[in-house]
């Protein structure tokens, strides 16, 4: 269990590029498909507490299910799993981009992958809501679930809320629409 945990977020953190948001999509098909260790409603769950959590949300979903699948141990291996290649290949990138950062094929990989990390945010934005809950039927509860969506974009970007506040007020929403 323990080389699959690392061998798993080995791979993600090696091949995910764009951020923790970007790697989710990744993280749902080798948790939930490849090795099945949970169900999309616990790592529904785990996404949702590590977005919330202090630190990356990737490192934070692999600690969340290393933990699960092999407590403290697990969470350790899944952490540094995660964590390697990035140390390993930010060094060398670094070095890298310091020397060839003028170079024009360099400036233009990044304008192509920026909308790509951009698409798979939204993906996995797409996936999170499915998994919260939030069908296309549009009853009542998918109202008032995208009505503190839009609430809480709205606060971020044109009342310039501290994310915080908008996630405490939109629990207090969940508890008194919900509760």
């Amino acid at each position: 269990m323990l080389i699959d945990l690392f061998l798993t977020f080995f791979m993600v953190g090696l091949v995910s590029f764009g951020g923790g948001y970007a790697m989710i999509p990744l993280i749902q098909e080798e948790v939930l498909t490849r090795h099945q260790w949970m169900d999309a409603a616990q790592l529904s769950d785990m996404v949702a507490v590590a977005g919330m959590s202090p630190g990356p949300i990737a490192t934070n979903i692999a600690v969340a299910v290393g933990y699960h699948q092999a407590g403290t141990i697990g969470a350790i291996v899944a952490s540094l799993a995660m964590i390697l290649p990035s140390l390993v290949l930010i060094l060398a990138a670094g070095k890298l981009i310091m020397r060839y950062r003028d170079n024009q094929l360099v400036k233009s990989s990044f304008f192509g992958l920026r909308p790509t990390v951009a698409g798979m945010i939204v993906y996995a934005a797409i996936l999170f809501a499915q998994n919260a809950g939030i069908t296309m039927e549009f009853d009542w509860k998918t109202w008032s679930q995208l009505a503190i969506f839009a609430g809480s974009l709205f606060a971020l970007i044109y009342l310039h809320k501290h994310p915080f506040s908008v996630v405490l007020l939109s629990g207090l929403v969940g508890i008194a629409v919900y509760g």
